[in-house]
């Protein structure tokens, strides 16, 4: 049997004790805007900070769709202020080189998965 990403998430909430549809996509797009924009070890910290001010906010999907989406604009910002265009590889934004211009509204990092592809073995459970 090949598992997923998705049959990842359900066991790991299982084992947490939550009962949460997680907007993966928007996750990992927060994910990679920080890694690039920021500096890769931010990634992880960052949805990890992400679950928690979502926790503090009283939880739920949306409390996690705000919170992913003040750190997806937070790191765009970092972005702007190096100087950088956003395109990887561009000289002299931050940590990794670059992150994608306008993800934030391109990738659903504020709440949805908006039809984006999903990565290999992975099957989005998102209703959009």
């Amino acid at each position: 049997m090949e598992r997923t990403l998705d049959d990842w998430i359900t066991e790991a909430g299982t084992e947490l004790g939550i009962d949460l549809e997680v907007d993966v996509r928007g996750l990992l797009d927060l994910a990679r805007v920080v890694a690039h924009g920021v500096d890769r070890p931010a990634a992880p910290l960052s949805t990890f900070l992400v679950g928690y001010a979502a926790a503090q906010q009283g939880g739920g999907p949306e409390a996690v769709a705000a919170a992913s989406a003040r750190l997806a604009a937070l790191a765009e910002r970092w972005v702007a202020q190096a100087g950088g265009s956003g395109e990887p590889g561009e000289p002299g934004e931050p940590g990794e080189a670059g992150t994608a211009s306008g993800a934030a509204g391109e990738t659903g990092v504020a709440g949805t998965a908006s039809g984006a592809a999903g990565s290999p073995g992975h099957e989005s459970k998102d209703p959009a």
